[in-house]
């Protein structure tokens, strides 16, 4: 299997962050739009790396598998600790990290996270919401399913951050998502989703002091 492409930004930090990028984006647009600029106008002690896993995506279990062997694992042996963020769909794919116990990371940064398709959480809330509902066998094929059903008792590995737009047309889905997460509370501002948004929202997280300043 072909390596997935990846964009790099290092400076010998002692943590790492792997940015996961949305449907119909690449890791060089999280680079137009700034973030990586951010993080070395901030003086910040933090690597960065935008990956490319969309070749994968129809199948939500390789992109995963892909994620923990070819890149965390190799850098968990580097790094003092190392980060999952993602926007959008790549938000999604970070969470399903988590829920589908595929391996270990120190923290998370959501930014507008995807929660999923109107069928999905329609059939979870024709249930009675995510605490009444019982995945079917057919359901837990799907990976949006299988998130739906970590989030009944979801483990976190550490810091979280989450945010979006308040007009977000996916908004409604990222606040039953923060409302399952626990100890999360989400970060809001007037927009939608798109990069005015997410700009502004990295910049929060990147000052909340969670990673040191260079010398």
């Amino acid at each position: 299997m072909t390596a997935p492409s990846a964009l790099h930004q290092r400076c010998g930090a002692p943590d790492l962050m792997v940015l996961l990028p949305g449907a119909r984006m690449t890791p060089q647009h999280m680079v137009d739009a700034g973030l990586f600029q951010a993080v070395q106008r901030g003086g910040l002690a933090l690597d960065l790396m935008a990956l490319d896993l969309h070749a994968l995506e129809a199948c939500n279990r390789a992109a995963l598998r892909v994620l923990e062997t070819d890149v965390l694992t190799p850098a968990r042996a580097q790094y003092h600790r190392v980060w999952l963020g993602g926007i959008s769909r790549g938000g999604q794919l970070a969470l399903s990290y988590l829920a589908e116990q595929t391996g270990a990371i120190d923290g998370l940064c959501l930014l507008a996270p995807y929660p999923g398709s109107r069928l999905t959480s329609n059939a979870v809330q024709r249930a009675g919401g995510v605490d009444a509902w019982e995945p079917t066998q057919d359901q837990l094929q799907d990976p949006e399913f299988r998130l739906w059903r970590w989030l009944k008792q979801p483990a976190l590995p550490g810091p979280v951050f989450l945010g979006y737009g308040e007009q977000d047309r996916f908004a409604d889905g990222m606040r039953l998502l923060a409302e399952r997460l626990p100890q999360v509370r989400p970060s809001t501002l007037p927009g939608a989703h798109d990069w005015t948004v997410w700009r502004t929202l990295w910049g929060r997280f990147l000052g909340l002091g969670f990673f040191r300043t260079l010398p």
